[in-house]
């Protein structure tokens, strides 16, 4: 009994003993939480987080309003340092355009990478490799980039690598220092090999002022060659034999150290580089061989040459928007009402006026922060706030994380939602929604006060500096837009001018030059471009300079073909057709490409009797007109516009139902992906690709020559040749082939067999080209769609 009241006893105390540590815990948390919430409104995230970028003790690219100072030079040939935006070296740059034959020989024996390569994390170092590579000839550079925790981003990782060494330059460690590198990178006489190096060649001039003179760009190479493809990858893959998880170009390039997958990953992309050009030049040259009996001479090497130095010639700037966020505004509007119905005009305002608050709000944020925008604030976010218009900060809060997470795919899985931004100035976003954060004047002045001023909750660092001493630079922003009487037309015409801005004809498409015959003929119009060519090479004489004419100084080979026709021999203007606009305008087909590719030959061969221009609204217009008639000429002839599904001829004719067959560009991807990645893809995903090429063959398991043969389905002949040369086999003699028809036999016995959703009465079509309809497939005949979509190559299955 005594043991027992003692177990009681003992059992009540650890019970209040409990009770009271778990009331404690709950107080100090309650304490701790209360605490955190009074500090967010009065400091900020940054103070507490150390950024690899705030050890820079110089920035080129601020964070202001102000435009970007590129390099110059004074009187005496040194730096000046106020800045212009004249390339620096633009003369040397401009002498290596004409007659610059790159010279890159490394000999028989590949580049093997080992396990050696050197880390250069100091400014000893760096003088070190810069006393390496003025002794060399030639040495390749590739860049890795951080965008993800920057607004304008920065360079984390040069590599360089020269034929005895690869180096890896920490950038971050050395980003004060790397200027050591300008006299080597801007020398004339060292060739300095990228692979894309359209940005790399920006994100050097940004961060570094380093300019790039004496380029070949191995891309710019494929372009010349018409190889099947120009990334990297593929180039390693074809020359090489080396794969690459292009995956990893994502990853964060600021961590110390870096791992060894992001270390064989970077020394990959540069390594190769050398033995890559080495083989593309000899390339060319075979070509330039070849082709050199030919009076109409092309000169493959220099073309490369010039292609990849004239990507030298850019000059980085700063995107600054008269009001910042208003592009993203609109664009988050536009596709908020495609997917919405048409509320009322009042509430399309409010929507909007809420919508490029936040949008200007996260834009300043991100400067100030040194975030990117999608970091501060996703999209998807921003248009949920703007509907709902949550009241407390809970709401706000529950309201991000809840759209991050229905929204959430690819890499933005790593971004914390909401971001450290957001949770520091929730007070802004609750204001900004209540419409009480700027009640007058300047959005802009209200949180920089906030953030930067005098008490102001944010780190003052490198990059927002500049946001407080160039005040005079400061955009105008306000919040009274509420005064447009229909948001949803403000939206229509800012997208206009955006499409306008970036898809019109960039330069005058007719110069009205004239080639005259040496008995004074005038044979025809072109462009300044073809004049230049015969004027260089002493085959022609200038007669007149505006507009430029010139004579030939040979007799031309018979007489052209179009002699008889004024189409050729007239001048024309440079505007619209339609209605006669001449600030912008676009090529147009008048005959769409897929009927013009079964032309003859000398109907479409170096013709443009078929192309005029046209502005956006006639373009609009006449692509509008053009489908409405394709459709009748589908439905009045049994053509469909476009193939849905396509199945192997091996199968039998009961089997050809809505079920059956694939898509052909998705049974392509799906070849393609599986002979180059099979072996090292997720099972899963494996089993799922293998499947849609089963779908094709009727569910009959596949053999790697069913693979190739799935792969050459509705490519377009020039792609057959393409393919023929790389893989070294003969098209003629594949089994199952949709390019392949024999003469004399029936196209649709010889053709993947398409699915009863679209029949095709081939008894209408005498000698039609399957392997060309399946490529054409249905387009959107704007040029843009067009451009975009023979450049793919692949079979447009666009529902």
């Amino acid at each position: 009994m005594n043991n027992e009241h003692k177990t009681r006893v003992a059992f009540t105390i650890a019970t209040i003993t409990t009770a009271a540590i778990i009331s404690i815990i709950f107080t100090v948390r309650c304490r701790t939480r209360r605490k955190q919430l009074k500090s967010s409104s009065t400091s900020c995230y940054s103070h507490s987080e150390q950024k690899p970028q705030s050890t820079f003790k110089r920035v080129l690219a601020d964070n202001s309003y102000a435009p970007f100072k590129h390099l110059s030079f004074n009187a005496s040939g040194s730096n000046d340092e106020k800045g212009s935006n004249v390339h620096p070296f633009e003369k040397e740059i401009t002498a290596l355009l004409t007659n610059h034959q790159p010279e890159i020989e490394l000999g028989a024996k590949k580049l093997e990478m080992n396990d050696s390569y050197v880390w250069v994390d100091t400014e000893m170092q760096l003088k070190e490799l810069v006393d390496v590579l003025s002794k060399e000839r030639f040495f390749g550079v590739d860049t890795e980039q951080h965008g993800l925790r920057s607004f304008l981003g920065f360079t984390g990782l040069v590599q360089i690598s020269t034929q005895q060494e690869d180096y890896l330059i920490d950038t971050i460690a050395l980003h004060d220092s790397m200027e050591i590198l300008r006299p080597v990178f801007a020398n004339p006489s060292i060739c300095k090999v990228f692979h894309g190096a359209d940005n790399d060649v920006l994100w050097l001039q940004r961060d570094f002022h380093i300019y790039i003179v004496n380029l070949f760009d191995t891309s710019k190479a494929c372009e010349v060659l018409s190889k099947p493809q120009k990334s990297l990858a593929y180039l390693l893959e074809t020359y090489c034999g080396v794969t690459t998880n292009k995956l990893l170009q994502r990853e964060d390039w600021r961590q110390r150290p870096l791992s060894a997958e992001m270390v064989q990953y970077a020394r990959t992309d540069a390594h190769y580089l050398l033995y890559i050009a080495n083989c593309l030049i000899i390339e060319l040259k075979q070509l330039d061989n070849e082709n050199s009996c030919s009076d109409d001479k092309f000169h493959f090497v220099l073309e490369a040459s010039r292609r990849s130095n004239m990507i030298c010639l850019q000059l980085f700037t700063k995107e600054i928007e008269a009001s910042p966020g208003e592009s993203a505004a609109l664009s988050l509007y536009s596709r908020h009402q495609s997917n919405q119905g048409s509320p009322s005009i009042s509430n399309e305002t409010q929507f909007l006026d809420t919508v490029r608050q936040l949008c200007t709000w996260r834009d300043l944020m991100a400067r100030i922060h040194d975030e990117s925008l999608k970091y501060v604030l996703s999209d998807q976010a921003i248009v949920a706030l703007a509907s709902q218009l949550p009241a407390s900060h809970s709401e706000i809060y529950n309201t991000i994380v809840q759209t991050d997470v229905n929204a959430e795919t690819g890499p933005s899985s790593f971004i914390p939602s909401p971001s450290p931004v957001v949770c520091s100035h929730l007070s802004d976003i609750s204001q900004l929604l209540a419409n009480e954060l700027v009640k007058h004047g300047d959005i802009y002045s209200v949180i920089l006060h906030k953030c930067l001023g005098q008490n102001g909750s944010c780190k003052l660092n490198i990059f927002n500096y500049a946001l407080l001493v160039n005040s005079n630079l400061r955009p105008t922003l306000s919040n009274k837009h509420s005064s447009l009487k229909n948001p949803r037309q403000h939206s229509r015409k800012a997208s206009r001018n955006l499409f306008v801005k970036k898809f019109s004809c960039k330069s005058p498409v007719y110069h009205n030059c004239r080639i005259f015959a040496n008995d004074g003929r005038l044979l025809c119009y072109c462009d300044r471009k073809k004049l230049e060519w015969y004027l260089s090479r002493d085959l022609a004489k200038l007669v007149d300079e505006e507009p430029p004419a010139i004579m030939l100084l040979f007799e031309p080979k018979g007489h052209p073909e179009d002699e008889g026709n004024d189409f050729y021999i007239q001048s024309k203007k440079n505007i619209c057709v339609g209605c006669g606009e001449g600030n912008h305008y676009l090529r147009y087909r008048i005959i769409p490409s897929c009927y013009r590719i079964h032309f003859p030959e000398h109907l479409k061969s170096h013709r443009s009797h078929d192309i005029v221009l046209l502005c956006v609204d006639c373009h609009e217009a006449a692509h509008a007109a053009a489908e409405k008639y394709k459709r009748k000429v589908a439905s009045e002839f049994g053509i469909p516009l476009y193939v849905r599904r396509v199945i192997h001829p091996g199968q039998e004719t009961e089997k050809l139902n809505d079920e059956g067959g694939v898509s052909p560009l998705q049974l392509r991807s799906a070849a393609v992906a599986l002979l180059r990645h099979g072996p090292r893809m997720p099972l899963n995903r494996r089993e799922e690709l293998t499947e849609i090429v089963k779908r094709y063959y009727g569910g009959r398991e596949i053999s790697e020559e069913d693979l190739e043969s799935a792969l050459q389905v509705g490519m377009r002949p020039k792609e057959r040749r393409r393919y023929e040369k790389k893989r070294g086999v003969s098209f003629k003699h594949s089994t199952g082939n949709a390019a392949a028809m024999p003469e004399g036999e029936n196209h649709a016995d010889c053709a993947p067999r398409m699915s009863n959703v679209d029949t095709l009465n081939v008894n209408t079509l005498d000698g039609f080209d399957f392997g060309r309809y399946f490529a054409s497939g249905r387009r959107d005949f704007g040029e843009f769609s067009v451009y975009n979509h023979e450049k793919r190559g692949t079979a447009a299955t666009m529902e």
